[in-house]
């Protein structure tokens, strides 16, 4: 009797270790580093600081208890690959790392009739370059794809042909998806949505041409989408 007792005592022992080491370790959702890198449309052209779409991005996360900080965006109105990466020079960030990194550039490029094997030698280099601010791991870079302009009352008015203009930019993002398909890291289209929604009113600020805050919040939910069930921090 004394003997089954200590047996069962023993069973249940070795079966709270066994259920203890199974249990899943939750993981640690301190202090994530999250650097945005682009153009106009990552520093929101426009609209208010907290209308950007790494800025909803960030609200968005939190609201979900990731501990998200945006650290920095590097991005300015009318940059293309080459004034990006002059510009990730200028602030001294080459040997930082973060936890998550996304990139949104290339409207410009194709905007200047640049060409596309450029664009995309350029491109590489700085999803290079992302990769490495993100301690080496692709699965923390998310490229995004570039909007479509030419839907925009601005775009209506350049006198551009936009469907030579849209036959272009989805030159531009196939070579974008390709190179972050053969990097490894993350790509979003934020192209096709933007084309049905992107020249309302309500969805372009003063200067018809920029996407109001409504627009950002579509990408950075797709964006948190991502980084939620994709990324698992």
């Amino acid at each position: 009797m004394i003997q089954s007792f200590f047996i069962g005592l023993c069973l249940a022992a070795t079966l709270n270790v066994n259920i203890m080491q199974e249990k899943p370790t939750p993981p640690s959702n301190e202090h994530l580093r999250y650097l945005a890198l682009g153009d106009s449309y990552t520093i929101g052209e426009g609209v208010a600081e907290e209308e950007r779409y790494p800025n909803q991005a960030v609200a968005i996360l939190q609201a979900q208890g990731l501990e998200v900080n945006l650290s920095q965006i590097i991005a300015k109105t009318g940059w293309t690959t080459d004034e990006l990466v002059k510009g990730i020079e200028a602030a001294g960030i080459v040997d930082n790392t973060y936890d998550l990194v996304t990139l949104l550039i290339g409207v410009n490029n194709q905007y200047r009739r640049r060409t596309v094997e450029n664009y995309e030698e350029e491109l590489q280099s700085l999803i290079h370059q992302a990769i490495a601010f993100a301690k080496g791991n692709p699965k923390r870079v998310i490229v995004l794809s570039i909007p479509d302009w030419g839907i925009t009352p601005f775009g209506k008015e350049s006198g551009r042909d936009l469907e030579e203009n849209s036959i272009a930019i989805d030159t531009f993002n196939a070579t974008k998806k390709a190179i972050a398909e053969e990097l490894g890291v993350f790509y979003i289209d934020i192209t096709e949505e933007y084309r049905n929604i992107g020249g309302l009113d309500e969805m372009v600020v003063e200067d018809k041409l920029h996407p109001s805050g409504l627009v950002y919040k579509s990408w950075a939910e797709k964006l948190s989408q991502v980084i939620v069930h994709q990324m698992k921090f």
